[in-house]
C-alpha cells in the first residue's frame, strides 16, 4: 500500500536534504544528551558568562571539585567546552560561541 504525499515537490525536496543523515543524527543526539543533565547546564550557564577555573566555579556553583571535573571532563570530550592553561590554573570555556545561543533559545523556549 503506497501513500500518497500532500507535500508540494519543494518542500520535499527540502525535507529530504534538511533531516541529517545517520551518523549526523548520531552526533546530533549525543550533543542533546549531554545538555539533559542539570549539573551540566549550570555549569555551561555560568562559562556563558565568563571563562572560570574549577576552584571559581565550585564556589559559585555550590559544587565540589570531584564533581565539577567530572562533568567538565564530559564536557571536554564531547567538544562543547575546552580550558587554556594560564601558569597552573585551567580555565574552562565554551568552546563553540553557537553553543551560548543553543542554550539561550532553550531557556526562552522552557519558560
Amino acid at each position: 500500500m503506497s501513500m500518497e504525499i500532500l507535500l508540494d515537490k519543494r518542500k520535499q525536496e527540502i525535507v529530504k536534504n534538511y533531516v541529517p543523515d545517520e551518523h549526523s543524527l548520531r552526533n546530533l543526539a549525543d550533543f542533546f544528551e549531554m545538555l539533559a543533565d542539570g549539573t551540566r547546564l549550570k555549569i555551561l550557564s555560568a562559562l556563558s558568562i565568563s571563562a572560570m577555573c574549577v576552584n571559581d566555579m565550585a564556589v559559585m556553583l555550590g559544587l565540589n571539585q570531584t564533581t565539577l571535573s567530572h562533568q567538565l571532563g564530559k564536557l571536554r570530550s564531547s567538544k562543547i567546552v575546552d580550558y587554556r592553561r594560564q601558569g597552573k590554573i585551567s580555565f574552562y570555556y565554551i568552546k563553540c560561541p553557537a553553543i551560548e545561543d543553543i542554550l539561550l533559545s532553550a531557556v526562552k523556549a522552557a519558560n
